[in-house]
């Protein structure tokens, strides 16, 4: 078989994404024509920046979602002869198939690790984010309604943190001395349970004046919850090994729950600075001294009264932040810390394929352009999310 041109090679890709694209259409459709009743969301659609945007990422997240669709070979399986091979290469003995991006040093399919490394991403950048956010709100929320003694504290704990060089901090926390002495999982008992606790006072202070059902939600979150939580932590072989692999709903290895609780540890210090600084300015408007005055409790007032006039620029820092922890992510694999060799992540594909950059470009550029994409995406998202949250 002769190797493709490249127009073949973009066909065969474009053909491979067909479930990316019906995805994409649907979505779009949908949501212009009913974009009027979807508030933020809705008003996107009429900035096209934040549609270009919106566009990359949901690219990307269609694309982790079908992955098993579109890749064409095994992001792990090395094919004898297909070392370094160029885009559009034929495989040897098998008719048809081709590796359309080219191979790597340890003859995988680019392409195919490409995909796989898309999941890795949206599994982990957006919902350590949404960790973070749930560790910066619960704890920047009293800091800055306070103020005193608590907001000193949390202050002094929150620039500890952030005075430590991110790559050296990262370093530290998945290095296999600390890894073996329990270090990031104790973290994470500790951080995961503010999602738990954010949940449980949010109903308390909506509900309180209907016990019945404030004990009912109020239980249901702690019964599922709290197994989430378990099984979030619970992973075996480690010092904390607290479930059956029966029971266990979230099934995550070791290395990437070191990288997730890394991550979230990293960047909730910076979001409670953010919410802290939204709530000092928040706190002096008139519809909050209307709240206090009619004798609503501290909780209700940071809950339901500022955070929901903070969405804005929380929304805004939500995009960004995500695109800095996909990020910190590539970084990590880079330098091969925390996930595994073989893990076809980008950060690890774009290490591997640095080696013989002089040689062959295309390892490191594929996974290195799909990064910047994603990244640019989410960039282009907050720009159009800012425009839109300001003309409310």
């Amino acid at each position: 078989m002769d190797a493709l041109s490249w127009g073949q090679i973009f066909g065969r890709m474009a053909w491979q994404f067909w479930p990316v694209w019906a995805a994409l259409i649907l979505t779009f459709a949908v949501s212009v024509r009913f974009k009027r009743r979807l508030g933020l969301y809705g008003k996107l659609y009429d900035s096209p920046v934040g549609m270009i945007g919106f566009g990359l990422v949901m690219f990307w997240v269609f694309t982790a979602l079908f992955s098993g669709v579109i890749m064409t070979h095994d992001p792990l399986t090395q094919v004898s002869g297909m070392k370094n091979a160029l885009p559009g290469f034929p495989q040897k003995g098998t008719e048809g198939a081709y590796y359309l991006l080219g191979g790597d040093n340890l003859a995988r399919d680019v392409f195919s690790r490409m995909v796989a490394g898309s999941v890795l991403v949206i599994q982990i950048a957006p919902m350590a984010t949404v960790f973070a956010f749930m560790v910066g709100i619960t704890l920047g929320l009293p800091a800055g309604y306070y103020g005193g003694k608590l907001d000193t504290g949390l202050s002094f704990l929150a620039n500890l943190i952030l005075a430590f060089p991110v790559i050296l901090l990262f370093y530290l926390l998945v290095t296999p001395e600390i890894v073996q002495s329990g270090l990031p999982q104790y973290i994470g008992v500790v951080l995961f349970l503010f999602p738990l606790i954010f949940l449980t006072v949010l109903i308390n202070s909506r509900l309180y004046v209907k016990p019945a059902l404030r004990n009912l939600l109020v239980g249901l979150v702690a019964v599922i919850g709290g197994w989430l939580y378990l099984s979030l932590l619970s992973s075996p072989g480690t010092r904390i090994d607290l479930l059956p692999p029966q029971a266990d709903a979230l099934e995550m290895p070791g290395n990437i729950l070191i990288v997730f609780v890394s991550v979230v540890f990293v960047n909730a210090p910076t979001v409670f600075r953010i919410v802290r600084g939204l709530v000092l300015d928040i706190k002096t408007r008139d519809y909050v001294a209307a709240s206090q005055t009619r004798g609503e409790g501290p909780w209700y007032i940071m809950l339901w009264e500022i955070l929901p006039n903070a969405r804005g620029p929380l929304i805004v820092d939500f995009c960004l932040r995500i695109g800095y922890t996909t990020i910190l992510l590539g970084t990590l694999g880079f330098f091969g810390l925390g996930l595994s060799p073989e893990s076809p992540d980008w950060g690890s594909t774009i290490n591997a394929g640095r080696r013989l950059l002089s040689i062959f470009v295309h390892p490191a550029i594929v996974p290195a352009l799909a990064l910047m994409s994603l990244v640019l995406g989410l960039n282009l998202l907050a720009d159009g999310l800012r425009e839109e949250s300001l003309k409310d």
